[in-house]
């Protein structure tokens, strides 16, 4: 199967993403958008959810969100909206000709599809949305220091927790900080209950019960008039997104809503 690296233009980015189309068959597609200081790799390969995907025969596609990646990047944080990022989204399957496709995103992500799927329902067949239950509608807590810490020259310098953590983790995937700062001022976006409401397409909420960040997938799925909540066992906000659990809910659901 090919999985090389492509780019296509959109909005004045090189858009970088990967295609896992089968050699044969017609498979239904799956958008996989990746959360904040993450990437392709890091949220959708190494965790082994394009292998899950392809292997029970869908066609996983994964994109490198603006400024993250191997996408290209911009200091500019009007730039960095989820409108504008799932503008990059819906313009990734206009660009392979994709009418309809299952949309997940893990975190920021999330927050990204849920704008995708306001913005373009008639794209959207189903939503995952791993990593986020009502954080989307009621916040998820104080990130500002997390843009500090990012661009602190010494980040063992930095006094808050969930700051040294996103900065090891951009350390880790070797993020342009900057760009992630700009990234951050911008991208949470809250959704309204009203909003959620309008979001119609069957919808799974998986959370870890030991994310702090999240906040519950069940308050988040009563807002909405066809989603149900998944519990991600014993895991935290870095962890669930790997977990085996969550794959196989993840398979069960997509096979209850074929394109």
């Amino acid at each position: 199967m090919r999985t090389e690296m492509k780019k296509f233009k959109h909005d004045g980015f090189e858009i970088a993403y990967v295609d896992r189309h089968p050699d044969h068959g017609r498979a239904e597609p799956v958008l996989l958008i990746h959360g904040f200081a993450s990437n392709h790799f890091t949220n959708w390969i190494s965790p082994g959810w394009m292998k899950a995907l392809s292997d029970a025969g869908y066609r996983p596609i994964a994109l490198d969100n603006r400024g993250h990646g191997k996408s290209s990047k911009s200091y500019d944080k009007a730039a960095y909206t989820p409108q504008k990022m799932a503008s990059d989204a819906i313009a990734l399957l206009d660009y392979l000709e994709i009418p309809r496709a299952h949309v997940m995103g893990y975190s920021m992500g999330a927050r990204i599809s849920a704008f995708l799927a306001l913005d373009a329902p008639e794209r959207v067949n189903s939503l995952v949305f791993g990593g986020l239950g009502i954080g989307m509608a009621d916040g998820v807590g104080d990130w500002d220091p997390i843009a500090d810490a990012l661009l602190a020259e010494d980040p063992e310098q930095t006094a808050h927790a969930r700051g040294r953590a996103f900065r090891k983790f951009a350390d880790q995937t070797k993020s342009d900080r900057r760009a992630l700062a700009a990234c951050i001022a911008t991208s949470r976006e809250l959704l309204t209950e009203s909003d959620m409401a309008r979001i119609t397409q069957p919808t799974l909420i998986a959370v870890g019960t030991k994310d702090d960040i999240a906040g519950s997938p069940d308050e988040l799925a009563a807002l909405m008039p066809n989603a149900v909540a998944f519990e991600i066992e014993g895991r935290d906000h870095m962890l669930a997104v790997g977990d085996k659990s969550f794959k196989e809910r993840v398979l069960e659901f997509l096979s209850k809503y074929p394109i």
